[in-house]
């Protein structure tokens, strides 16, 4: 007589539950830490806020109570009380109707450049960003690339753009950052470095490849990395070349406008090429979300450079709300972050290997390319050494 295997209940039910149990803990270990990592950026930055308004509020107590003792004396407490940020004199921005020769240099501060810039963050089809710039600009050539016919451009900027499934993103992008590049009177080109695969997303990697690609194009003076996320709204926002490097996104929405610590150096930032080589590229070993920006960040410092930042407003952005969807959190991270040092000159530009597929679109030069760990390798370097001034 055959006989059937029969799972009691009550083991079915408790299979079940260690099921649920398994994958639950692994999406809190590798998917929910970016998303509280995020969170924990906005509550910081939402106290910085908090303890400003503080600051704000008991100064002016502070000056009504000093006007008010110098007021019954008959006399004037001439003192301003001015709690603000420091005020930054910048420069003065070229009057309308101003002129130039198409033989003359394009200026930085062009009329053309406004100021605050009116963000839609509403979805649009990529051919009708296409379309719609196109007809504005009809100069804009395949791939991306522009540059002013009414002067002869200062800089010539490469900007690359990380991609994965952002496909709803990236129109709303171009829309916003191609006219204002336009108005800035910069030479630029766009390339949109996509990441094929199932490895984990590497934006550092992704903008090493951009950078290696860009450079087969034309000789940049140099980068800027952009996060296809960030829609700028100021475009005094200058994308040259000038006081590189530059952190652009100073002051991001999601973080209530304020800086999530000093060394923050995400979002969008730019280094001259000369700048970038030196400090041989991005790290390569960056798998998921978190950490390479702040290595980068190492880097520039290590070879002696300072980060500036443009001043009051200007570094305002906007971000396309997501969670991260489908990248997972980076756990070894601060390990990668403590060697730092003794990485570079291992792990970037100079170790990386890739096959391309590059293909031009209207508005962008798309890269794209599978990603592995074999395609990075370190030689002279063991994970388990540890770092200078630890043994």
């Amino acid at each position: 007589m055959r006989r059937y295997f029969r799972l009691p209940r009550r083991s079915f039910l408790g299979l079940l539950f260690l099921f649920s149990l398994s994958t639950s803990a692994l999406y809190f270990i590798y998917s929910a830490p970016g998303i509280v990592n995020e969170y924990l950026f906005m509550v910081q930055a939402r106290g910085i806020q908090i303890r400003e308004n503080v600051r704000s509020i008991g100064a002016q107590v502070l000056e009504q109570v000093v006007r008010g003792a110098y007021s019954s004396n008959g006399t004037d407490y001439a003192y301003d009380f001015d709690i603000s940020e420091p005020y930054v004199q910048t420069a003065t921005y070229l009057p309308e109707g101003f002129t130039y020769l198409p033989s003359q240099r394009c200026p930085e501060r062009l009329p053309s450049m406004k100021g605050p810039v009116d963000v839609n963050m509403s979805e649009i089809a990529l051919e009708e960003v296409e379309r719609s710039l196109l007809e504005w600009d009809p100069s804009l050539a395949s791939g991306g690339h522009w540059k002013p016919h009414d002067c002869v451009p200062h800089w010539k900027v490469a900007i690359l753009v990380p991609f994965r499934n952002r496909h709803e993103h990236l129109p709303i992008l171009l829309r916003h950052l191609i006219p204002a590049l336009q108005r800035q009177r910069i030479q630029f080109g766009v390339y949109v470095i996509e990441q094929a695969g199932n490895e984990p997303f590497n934006r550092a990697m992704l903008f090493n490849v951009g950078f290696k690609e860009a450079m087969k194009d034309l000789d940049w003076d140099c980068i800027v990395f952009h996060d296809v996320d960030h829609i700028l709204e100021n475009d005094r926002n200058y994308y040259g070349c000038s006081n590189m490097p530059r952190h652009f996104a100073v002051k991001l929405n999601k973080y209530y406008y304020m800086l999530p610590y000093n060394e923050f150096f995400g979002g969008v930032s730019g280094l001259t090429v000369e700048q970038f080589q030196k400090i041989n590229g991005f790290p390569n070993a960056f798998w998921g979300w978190g950490g390479e920006d702040d290595d980068l960040w190492n880097r520039v410092r290590f070879a002696g450079y300072s980060v500036s930042r443009p001043p009051g407003d200007m570094g305002r952005y906007m971000s396309i709300p997501h969670h991260h969807r489908g990248e997972a959190q980076f756990l070894g991270r601060y390990t990668l972050l403590r060697q730092s040092k003794e990485r570079q000159g291992l792990d970037g530009l100079n170790n990386l290997r890739y096959s391309p597929r590059v293909s031009r679109r209207q508005l962008y030069t798309n890269v794209t390319v599978s990603l592995s760990r074999e395609l990075a390798p370190i030689t002279g370097y063991s994970e388990d050494r540890p770092p200078p001034g630890d043994s």
